[in-house]
């Protein structure tokens, strides 16, 4: 089976002699859920735009679902669906109108369209904006009906170029739900974001993109395994004692009833509960001081630069 992206030595060099892209390799397997992170300007936009035919490429070969998008670009870009990251509707056409014009281009009759625009505004909770003109919807509606809009004509690779920028948690929170849902119907997804939380959440393979270089890609679990450290916050339910040891392990009190500490590889959370439960304290959560994917992030720039 051919992969959802195929990118092979891709380069962008504009008029003024930027080098956006330099010859990036990439490869998005079939119904993976993969992120593609980068810090502004490293490339992330330039290889979406080229992959959706917005940016002419310098150098280099782009294969969707297996189609060369130089030998048959019209067959391949019906294999993808784009959100991108800036509203772009005519603010006077209601939601319905905006999905059966965009299927039209993929020449759906207008009977199928019109189910797919109720399925897609359904399962985005936004069915009851069927007849809205676009400029009475809030920001979040507007990204769910973009959503709609990248599949109405089923497309079996959707990418989504920051999704939930300005969309609110409770907002945020269904649309992860809904993507979850298609991906796990077997529709590959390509991410791009900066809330590494969502990344770490959804994203089951990454590439991190800088200066127009790939500076590492594979697993999320498996580079995450790569970090050397990292900060836990233990909530307890009573006041923690004035001093609390345990050897070789940095523990610091930050509330009267909140314990950070330190963990090094390799070393577990264990001796640390058993300690506490022998002063009597007990712990009732913990978690993350920082995102583990955000920590990995930052350690793989710092070493690239």
């Amino acid at each position: 089976m051919p992969a959802a992206l195929e990118i092979s030595s891709l380069q962008k060099t504009y008029a003024n002699g930027f080098e956006a892209l330099k010859g990036i390799d990439l490869k998005v397997e079939e119904g993976d859920f993969y992120a593609l992170l980068g810090p502004n300007g490293a490339g992330k936009s330039t290889t979406i735009g080229i992959v959706s035919s917005l940016v002419s490429k310098s150098g280099g070969k782009v294969r969707i679902c297996g189609i060369d998008i130089d030998e048959d670009f019209s067959l391949a870009k019906k294999q993808i669906g784009i959100v991108p990251q800036e509203f772009n509707f005519n603010v006077f056409e209601n939601v319905e109108d905006v999905l059966i014009h965009q299927a039209g281009y993929y020449g759906i009759p207008i009977g199928l369209a019109r189910e797919r625009a109720v399925y897609y505004l359904e399962k985005l909770g936004i069915a009851d904006k069927q007849h809205v003109q676009m400029r009475m919807l809030s920001g979040g509606m507007k990204r769910r009906l973009m959503i709609a809009r990248a599949l109405i004509h089923e497309p079996r690779v959707l990418i989504l170029d920051e999704p939930t920028a300005g969309v609110d948690i409770e907002m945020r929170r269904s649309m992860y739900e809904f993507l979850r849902e298609t991906n796990e119907q077997g529709r590959t997804i390509i991410l791009t974001t900066h809330y590494l939380e969502e990344a770490e959440m959804l994203c089951r393979n990454v590439a991190i993109i800088n200066h127009g270089n790939i500076v590492t890609q594979g697993s999320i679990k498996d580079l995450l395994r790569g970090l050397n450290s990292e900060t836990f916050l233990l909530d307890t339910q009573d006041a923690l004692p004035p001093r609390i040891e345990v050897p070789g392990y940095a523990l610091r009190q930050v509330e009267p009833q909140c314990l950070e500490v330190d963990l090094a590889k390799g070393q577990e959370l264990a001796p640390i509960f058993t300690a506490l439960s022998g002063a009597g304290v007990t712990v009732v959560s913990m978690r993350n001081k920082e995102n583990r994917l955000e920590r990995m992030f930052v350690n793989v720039l710092e070493g690239a630069s």
